[in-house]
């Protein structure tokens, strides 16, 4: 969730609340660290408890490296979030508040949620915030329902939000076979046009244009394409020249945009996931959500390492680089 899709936070249980609408999923055995802009919630990291094994020195270098990516975001102040027990969020809750406090920036507050309860550790009044901690709100409660009208979603757990760009299977993997073999055997008729590379560029562009138009059209209008389109598509994208016109015109993010590039990673086969996972990734980014674009960008790396986009969307989501600080990631050539 981005500054256009920012929440005027009003409570420390409505910031608790709205963190799971902007990770994409309800945080577990993690630490969430909130940037705000006055009272609205402009950003949130996450990152896994450390395990019991770990030492303190690795755990203080992670500890920096998210505080790092906050930092470059620029808030005005931090809340820092852990999720799970007191014996094992706290210590890491802590190092995270120091980290963000050595690179100047206010840590506004620490808490700690549990079993459906939240604890403030930097406020002293025991009304307010007493021992045995204050009960969370409803899932049903208004800031819930306002980061919802946004557009916003919580799903149960980090591995239901992959789960949403994961191959599809069974009977719909199977037609998705053979549409990928006849759409190979119509690249091949179309290459075998005009043998000569400039004329071969030529062609590939203009169908390139064509499938992403029609794509958009379709999708803009609440419908989804059929295999042969979406694997005749997929086989246009490995062409850089395709996949950077698709880029271009996924430059300003849209819902049904996310939608179509989900169905698109999702149906083609793993030759064909990298420029579809970097679109995703892409537009996911510029729309505010974040971890959606990151469990895409990695599904990219997954099946092609040596993907250019690929890194460099990996690089940008690493380095916790605003859509406003790069509007478009040009491509290394």
């Amino acid at each position: 969730m981005t500054a256009s899709r920012s929440l005027a936070i009003r409570t420390p249980a409505e910031l608790i609340a709205v963190v799971p609408f902007v990770m994409g999923y309800h945080p577990n055995n993690s630490v969430a660290l909130v940037g705000l802009a006055g009272s609205r919630m402009e950003f949130a990291a996450c990152h896994d408890l450390p395990p019991p094994e770990v030492s303190d020195a690795d755990a203080e270098l992670a500890a920096d490296a998210v505080a790092d990516v906050v930092t470059r975001q620029q808030p005005t102040r931090v809340v820092i979030v852990g999720y799970g027990t007191a014996r094992r969020a706290l210590p890491a809750l802590l190092r995270s508040a120091e980290a963000v406090r050595r690179r100047g920036v206010e840590v506004f507050d620490v808490m700690r949620v549990e079993n459906g309860r939240w604890w403030s550790y930097a406020c002293p009044d025991r009304e307010c915030c007493p021992p045995e901690g204050t009960p969370c709100l409803p899932g049903d409660s208004v800031i819930a329902a306002e980061a919802t009208f946004h557009g916003a979603v919580a799903l149960p757990s980090r591995k239901d939000l992959v789960a949403q760009v994961a191959a599809v299977d069974g009977a719909e993997r199977a037609e998705m076979v053979r549409a990928t073999e006849r759409a190979r055997r119509r690249f091949t008729d179309l290459l075998a046009e005009d043998l000569t590379a400039e004329r071969c560029g030529r062609l590939i562009r203009q169908q390139g244009k064509l499938a992403i138009r029609a794509a958009e059209k379709c999708y803009r209008s609440g419908r989804s394409l059929e295999p042969d389109e979406i694997a005749w598509l997929g086989v246009l994208l490995v062409d850089r020249s395709v996949e950077d016109l698709a880029l271009d015109r996924a430059a300003t993010a849209h819902e049904w945009q996310i939608r179509l590039w989900t169905d698109v990673l999702r149906r083609v086969e793993p030759a064909y996931v990298a420029p579809a996972g970097c679109l995703l990734a892409f537009t996911a980014w510029q729309a505010g959500f974040g971890a959606l674009a990151r469990v895409a960008v990695d599904r990219a790396i997954a099946e092609e390492p040596q993907h250019q986009m690929a890194e460099l969307l990996h690089n940008v989501l690493g380095f916790g680089l605003a859509p406003h600080m790069l509007r478009r990631p040009g491509r290394a050539r």
